[in-house]
């Protein structure tokens, strides 16, 4: 009887810890935020340098550049995807990308090189971003330029869906499982 007592106690402690939970602890323990820890991550591949924004601040529909240098620190070629990253207390975060120099989704970074870029973006929606360069080198993984905060202002744009594009999507992914359950009808079960 004693032992069920205990248990039932410990039981009801655990749940009305687990109730409370980690709220509490919030209050006790600061919180630690950190920002551009991912601009690091490439600094023994490609160095983003002389990062440089057109403009800080820009009405919806008006055009941000971003401009500057990629260093390549390694002798062999690597392949990359550039972009722009933006975080902002909204929860929006909405850019369509304009242009990319170099053109294209990949392109090649060759050795010891020194390649320039240029990114266009529009802005979508109003808000307070801080914009990054992106550099996705292939095996690699992500990396940061220094970035710099972009105010947004006006009304928001609003892009229509492309429903054939995900019509299409849903029919490729669709015939994918398929094939898939046709081939290897042994694996679904």
């Amino acid at each position: 009887m004693v032992e069920k007592k205990i248990f039932v106690l410990g039981l009801a402690a655990v749940l009305a810890l687990g109730t409370l939970g980690i709220n509490w602890v919030d209050t006790i323990i600061p919180t630690a935020d950190a920002h551009g820890v991912q601009a690091q991550l490439q600094s023994r591949f490609i160095r983003i340098e002389d990062e440089t924004f057109n403009r800080q601040s820009l009405q919806t529909g008006e055009t941000l550049t971003v401009q500057g240098t990629l260093v390549s620190l390694v002798e062999r070629d690597l392949r990359g995807w550039i972009s722009i990253f933006s975080e902002s207390t909204n929860a929006g975060n909405r850019w369509e990308m304009l242009a990319r120099d170099p053109p294209g989704n990949v392109f090649d970074i060759p050795g010891n090189a020194v390649v320039k870029y240029s990114l266009s973006a529009k802005a979508l929606e109003a808000g307070v971003y801080h914009v990054h360069t992106q550099l996705n080198v292939a095996k690699v993984g992500p990396g940061l330029g220094p970035g710099q905060t972009v105010v947004v202002e006006g009304e928001p744009i609003i892009k229509p869906i492309p429903y054939t594009n995900i019509a299409y999507q849903s029919i490729i992914i669709g015939v994918g499982y398929v094939i898939t359950f046709a081939t290897r009808p042994w694996q679904v079960i």
